[in-house]
């Protein structure tokens, strides 16, 4: 089955995956208004009444801001692990008992498998998600403050991720924000560094040529191209060679992605 990835916008001012996979659509965190985000579906060639759920990766504002709006004006059941229902349902608005949806473990929408796990941030009780279509599995790992094992081991050999690289530390630390928030920044709770990133990849890239979509990027503390060479040369210095063994992409605040294609 054909799966296809757009993340709609990425970073502190706002999160959307689109993922579909058969005939079933859906988007990871809502982090827009549910007008920009409909204007970004129709960017990619997707209208917003196609949409058949929303998943909750957290609570925090930039991924859920357009929740509410969307499964009101299109009826969309909207999951969620219970402790991310409790921090989140006064920033939601009212949404019908049949569209809150609760998980606990793996689950079905569709033709799309989900699979969330736990990450370490500062949330009620903050997931990524692997998403399988038939052979092809997809991961979303963003708003980490460091890579736990179990964290590592799902994101092991997939043939899409998107990852987190928020900031590199050098502009963290001489920056202009309070101290307080270049700890909780660069705490375990916080957000994952571009040298913690270009640690991780090498030891969880397969063999399957996947493409790896850089995410999260501080407008701040971060530049695009600083994320990417620092990932890139990590990979390098590993063995790995850009276009031959893997595909490496920056995902945007501003516009969608391309619509990637998987398998």
């Amino acid at each position: 089955m054909k799966i296809e990835v757009s993340i709609l916008a990425s970073g502190s001012s706002g999160n959307v995956v689109y993922i579909s996979g058969g005939n079933t659509k859906i988007l990871i965190d809502a982090g827009l208004s549910g007008r920009e985000i409909e204007r970004r579906l129709a960017k990619i060639g997707v209208y917003a009444d196609e949409l058949d759920a929303i998943l909750m990766t957290h609570e925090h504002l930039d991924h859920i801001k357009g929740v509410g709006v969307l499964s009101r004006r299109y009826d969309l059941p909207v999951y969620a692990n219970e402790p991310t229902w409790q921090g989140a349902e006064d920033k939601l608005g009212f949404i019908e008992d049949k569209n809150c949806c609760f998980f606990k473990e793996d689950f079905m929408i569709g033709d799309l498998g989900i699979s969330p796990f736990p990450i370490p941030h500062d949330a009620n009780a903050p997931v990524g998600f692997v998403i399988s279509c038939g052979r092809k599995r997809i991961g979303q790992a963003t708003d980490m403050g460091h890579v736990s094992k179990e964290v590592e081991e799902r994101l092991k050999g997939l043939d899409f991720l998107i990852i987190e690289s928020n900031h590199d530390l050098e502009m963290l630390m001489n920056g202009t924000y309070p101290w307080h928030l270049k700890n909780r920044i660069h705490g375990e709770q916080g957000h994952l560094s571009n040298d913690d990133t270009a640690d991780l990849l090498p030891r969880i890239i397969g063999d399957n040529f996947p493409r790896i979509l850089l995410a999260h990027l501080s407008q701040d503390n971060n530049l695009p191209a600083l994320a990417y060479i620092t990932v890139k040369n990590s990979l390098e210095d590993h063995g790995f060679n850009i276009g031959k063994d893997l595909l490496l992409d920056i995902a945007h605040r501003d516009r969608p992605t391309e619509l990637f294609k998987v398998g």
